[in-house]
């Protein structure tokens, strides 16, 4: 794949991070290494349009879309291109079963802001119970016994003890673990860290309860890439909506023979 395929043609984000931010993040963009050939993240086209245009995240980023359409792609190569535990944890983690990574990182360059701390952690749904195994053979702190919680409840008090300084924080999926009081409190406890510690949050979810972050940009991602939205006109929302307003609507179109 030639080089000049990703040189930029498009302008970047309408809402960029400003130009001093001292955010750990303040550009995501190609940099400059042969993409390898035959990589099928190349062709996913929120990648594509990163590495074409680049990306200038805000302060809080939550990114919504499709299963398949690339959201959990990007966001674990921002998290490795930082330095955060491909598998989950913070900067410099070991944790690693079996690496999965599809070489995407390696493609990213990350702008950071003047200043901007190095630290950060990664909340890796689909991987944190081998990770809750990795804390309790090399123990370092006081954490708890977290396969001792409920899954929700070891979600909950492992960000309530990994995410509460400034740093980059990238959450994938984590909805998956949590009740609707417990996104809730997600919410209260991300927006309090952001609003207090000037730290920068990229979270890629399914949840409209997440997507409705006070003062997070939200990011629509599909087939053309990546899109800012208002909450309200997201899929999600109208789709949750419309489901909860008449669930059988929706449902005779999936119990039809």
């Amino acid at each position: 794949m030639r080089t000049a395929r990703y040189m930029s043609t498009v302008p970047a984000s309408s809402s960029p991070t400003p130009a001093f931010s001292s955010y750990p993040l303040r550009r995501v963009s190609w940099s400059g290494d042969e993409v390898p050939p035959g990589a099928w993240w190349a062709r996913v086209p929120v990648v594509e349009q990163v590495l074409r245009e680049g990306w200038e995240p805000a302060q809080l980023n939550v990114l919504v879309g499709e299963n398949g359409a690339g959201k959990s792609t990007l966001v674990e190569a921002v998290a490795i291109a930082f330095g955060l535990g491909a598998e989950g944890g913070s900067t410099g983690s070991r944790h690693s079963t079996r690496p999965t990574e599809p070489g995407l990182a390696e493609c990213l360059r990350l702008g950071r802001g003047a200043g901007a701390p190095r630290g950060g952690f990664f909340l890796r749904a689909e991987t944190m119970h081998s990770f809750y195994t990795y804390l309790e053979d090399h123990p370092g702190g006081a954490d708890p016994v977290f396969h001792e919680m409920s899954h929700g409840e070891s979600f909950l008090s492992l960000v309530g003890d990994r995410m509460w300084r400034r740093g980059l924080y990238v959450l994938d999926e984590p909805e998956s673990a949590l009740s609707f009081t417990g996104c809730l409190a997600l919410v209260a406890h991300l927006h309090h860290m952001v609003t207090t510690t000037d730290a920068q949050v990229v979270l890629a979810t399914h949840s409209p309860i997440l997507a409705a972050l006070p003062g997070a940009t939200v990011w629509e991602v599909g087939e053309w890439g990546m899109r800012e939205c208002a909450w309200e006109d997201l899929d999600l929302v109208i789709h949750w909506r419309g489901f909860l307003d008449d669930p059988r609507r929706y449902l005779r179109h999936v119990l039809e023979d």
